[in-house]
């Protein structure tokens, strides 16, 4: 079996491959402090709860936009698996494609793995949304080739500045106004806060996503990613598949791919 750890900056999610499905998931907050021997206690006790043996795992494949963190995972995986964790992006896990941007290297590996899962899954120009600490959009034509993307800020991140700029407005539940309430004049201080953080990013990405349908010139489809994913595409038409493993599935494609050569 694999174990695919995915580090953003937000959280870190482990999850149990057997071939390409995926059996669990655990996720825990990002702290690189946190050491090998804490993972451990954690990890090794969620596993035999759910009736997971870890002799069972051949194979540890960590992707990570946290350098910090990558040390004590490896220690983890050594420590407690016997196993040396691959790297995503690191020989001998190449990307596989070719990043057609002015700085290849700066490419963080999540979107990097997510252009990898979106080509293999889907067909055609992409646009892959992935809802993040930071919200990212980044293109993948047809061939595979990264061409380039947006990175904006994510809805906690607004939120969170919104609420420490301004004294007097209170924390509020990212969600649309309740019930079919669309309109945008808000009545009280809560419901305008609402309308602005939600519809307001919708509104952001639908106008994002038709900038880069209209320079793209061509069709293309939208993959979107993440937490959020499934709540927006409630309200928006602009996706054409909600993905929210598609991460997990691009580490596990690039395990397959060392582990055939």
């Amino acid at each position: 079996m694999l174990l695919a750890v995915d580090v953003g900056n937000t959280n870190v999610v482990f999850a149990l491959f057997d071939g390409r499905e995926i059996r669990s998931r655990w996720r825990v907050a990002t702290d690189p402090r946190r050491t090998a021997d804490e993972y451990a206690v954690w990890l090794l006790q969620l596993m035999k709860l759910q009736g997971f043996d870890p002799e069972r795992v051949r194979q540890i494949l960590i992707s990570t936009v946290v350098p910090r963190a990558l040390h004590n995972l490896q220690v983890l995986g050594q420590k407690y698996f016997g196993i040396d964790p691959l790297v995503a992006g690191q020989p001998p896990v190449e990307w596989g494609f070719v990043a057609d941007v002015e700085q290849p290297r700066s490419l963080g590996a999540d979107r990097a793995v997510n252009t990898v899962a979106a080509h293999a899954k889907y067909e055609g120009d992409l646009i892959v949304v992935d809802f993040g600490t930071a919200t990212t959009f980044d293109v993948v034509d047809a061939s595979g080739a990264y061409k380039g993307g947006i990175i904006a800020p994510g809805i906690n991140l607004s939120l969170d500045a919104l609420v420490t700029a301004a004294a007097k407005l209170p924390r509020i539940a990212i969600a649309p106004p309740q019930g079919n309430n669309r309109s945008v004049i808000g009545r009280n201080t809560e419901d305008q806060m609402q309308i602005g953080v939600f519809w307001g990013y919708v509104a952001m990405m639908e106008g994002l996503i038709s900038r880069l349908r209209n320079e793209i010139g061509r069709p293309v489809k939208v993959v979107a990613t993440g937490g959020l994913a499934v709540l927006f595409d409630q309200h928006t038409s602009i996706f054409d598949h909600v993905d929210t493993d598609l991460t997990l599935d691009g580490i596990a494609i690039l395990a397959e791919r060392v582990a055939a050569r």
